[in-house]
C-alpha cells in the first residue's frame, strides 16, 4: 500500500469509527420497541407511558441541543463523543435496575442526554477527518446511524430478552448495550486522533476570525433563517419516522403475530432506511439537488403512511407501505446533514448548527410518539396514523422549498 492510500485510509477508517458509535448510540433508541410488550407486562407499562418511553430519550436533546453542540465545541469533539458513550453506558446499566415505570423515565431521560453527546459531535468530526471529495458520501453513511442502530435493536432485542425469564430478560438487554457503550468508549480514546489544542477567546472575534466568543457563537447560529429552516424540515421527519417504527412491535403483537416475526418485519422497516441515505449521500455527491430529495422523500413518507395504515389495504401491500414511507425517507437525513455542513453561518458553528437541527429532530421525536398514541386511543385503532404522517410531510415541502430558494443564494446574501 503507498504512502498516499495510507494517509486516506486511516481517516476514513477514524471516520467509521464515529460513525459505530453513532449506531451505539442508536442502539440504545431502539433498545425499547421490542421490549415493549414485555415492559407493559412486567412492570405494567400503559400505552401512553409506552409513547412517553419511546420519546423521552429525546428530552436532553430537545432542551439541550443548542448548547451541547457549543459545549462540544469547546470541550472538543472527540473528548464529547467518549463522555456521551460513557454516559450511556451508565444510564443502560441503571436502567436495568429499573421496578417501575418512573425509573425506567428517569434513566431513559439520561440516556437521552449520553446521546446527544455523542451524536453532535459526529458531522463535525467526519468533516474533519474525510477528504473534501469523500465528505457527501460519508455524511450519507453517517445519516443510516440511526436507522442501523434501530434495526439491529429490533432485531436482536427479542433473542437477548429470551437469555433469561421475562422478570430479566429485557435487563440483560439494558446491561448489554451499556457494557457495549463502554468498550466503544475506550477503543475510540484509542483509535480516533487526539483533538486539535486551540486556544479561544471570549471576546467577539472579526469576522473572518476562527475564534469567536459563545454568544457570538449562538448569535450566528440563531439568526440564521437556514438553521430555523433545517431544524423544523428535520423535527417534521424524524417524529413520524420514530412513531411509526417505535410502535410497529406492539402494533403486531396487538395482530396476533410471533414476536420473533414482529422483531424481523419492524428490522426490516427499520433497516431500508439506510437505502435511502446512502442513495442520498451518492446522488448529492452527483450534484442533485436538495429539493428534489427531500420532497422525494417526504412524499414517499405520506403515500406509503397511508398504505400502511388503510384499514382495506391487503396486509402484504400494508407492508409495503411501511418499507416505502421508511426506505424513500431515508433521503431525507443525509440531505440535511449535508446542507448543514453548508449553510452552517460559519465553519466554527458546524457544531451548533447540528446541536439546534438535533434539538428540534428531538423535539419532533418527543412529540410524534404520544401524539400518535393518542389519536389512536382517540381512534380505537391504528388508521389515523397515515393522516397525522401526512400532515406533518406536507409542512416538511413547504420547508424544503424555502430551503432549496435559500441555498441558491450567495453566502454573502444568505448570511444578510
Amino acid at each position: 500500500m503507498s504512502s498516499q492510500t495510507l494517509e486516506t485510509a486511516r481517516p476514513l477508517r477514524a471516520a467509521r469509527y464515529v460513525i459505530a458509535a453513532g449506531v451505539v448510540a442508536a442502539l440504545h433508541v431502539g433498545k425499547l420497541p421490542p421490549a415493549l410488550p414485555v415492559l407493559r407486562d412486567v412492570l405494567g407499562i400503559s400505552l401512553l407511558q409506552a409513547g412517553f418511553l419511546l420519546s423521552l430519550v429525546q428530552l436532553a436533546g430537545m432542551t439541550l441541543g443548542l448548547l451541547t453542540g457549543l459545549a462540544a465545541q469547546r470541550v472538543g469533539l472527540k473528548r464529547s463523543m467518549v463522555a456521551g458513550l460513557l454516559v450511556l453506558g451508565c444510564a443502560s446499566a441503571l436502567g436495568g435496575l429499573a421496578n417501575g415505570a418512573a425509573w425506567l423515565l428517569a434513566t431513559r431521560a439520561l440516556e437521552g442526554l449520553g446521546f446527544l453527546w455523542v451524536v453532535l459531535p459526529a458531522p463535525g468530526l467526519v468533516r474533519r477527518l474525510v477528504p473534501q471529495e469523500r465528505l457527501n458520501g460519508m455524511l450519507g453513511v453517517w445519516g443510516a446511524y440511526m436507522p442501523l442502530g434501530a434495526s439491529l435493536a429490533l432485531l436482536l432485542g427479542p433473542s437477548v430478552m429470551q437469555l433469561g425469564a421475562p422478570a430479566w430478560g429485557w435487563r440483560i438487554w439494558w446491561w448489554g448495550l451499556g457494557a457495549l457503550a463502554a468498550m466503544l468508549a475506550l477503543l475510540l480514546c484509542w483509535r480516533l486522533p487526539a483533538d486539535p489544542s486551540r486556544r479561544l477567546t471570549t471576546a467577539q472575534a472579526p469576522e473572518g476570525s476562527a475564534n469567536f466568543s459563545n454568544r457570538s457563537l449562538l448569535g450566528l447560529t440563531l439568526r440564521s433563517r437556514g438553521v430555523w429552516l433545517m431544524a423544523l424540515t428535520f423535527a417534521m421527519y424524524s417524529g413520524q419516522w420514530l412513531a411509526v417504527i417505535g410502535f410497529l412491535p406492539s402494533i403486531y403483537a396487538q395482530a396476533g403475530l410471533p414476536g420473533s416475526s414482529a422483531a424481523w418485519l419492524t428490522a426490516g422497516a427499520a433497516a431500508v432506511n439506510i437505502v435511502g441515505n446512502l442513495a442520498a449521500g451518492r446522488w448529492l455527491g452527483r450534484g442533485a439537488r436538495p429539493l428534489a430529495l427531500l420532497a422525494t422523500g417526504f412524499l414517499a413518507m405520506a403515500g406509503g403512511a397511508l398504505l400502511a395504515f388503510g384499514a382495506t389495504a391487503h396486509p402484504l401491500l400494508q407492508y409495503a407501505g411501511v418499507l416505502v414511507f421508511s426506505m424513500i425517507g431515508g433521503l431525507i437525513p443525509a440531505t440535511l446533514f449535508s446542507l448543514a455542513i453548508r449553510l452552517a453561518p460559519t465553519p466554527e458553528t458546524v457544531s451548533t448548527t447540528v446541536g439546534w437541527v438535533q434539538q428540534w429532530s428531538a423535539l419532533g421525536q418527543f412529540a410524534g410518539p404520544p401524539l400518535v398514541a393518542w389519536v389512536a386511543v382517540q381512534a380505537g385503532g391504528w388508521q389515523w396514523t397515515g393522516w397525522v404522517t401526512s400532515v406533518c410531510c406536507a409542512i416538511g415541502l413547504l420547508l424544503a422549498r424555502e430551503l432549496q430558494r435559500l441555498a441558491a443564494q450567495p453566502p454573502a446574501v444568505r448570511l444578510g
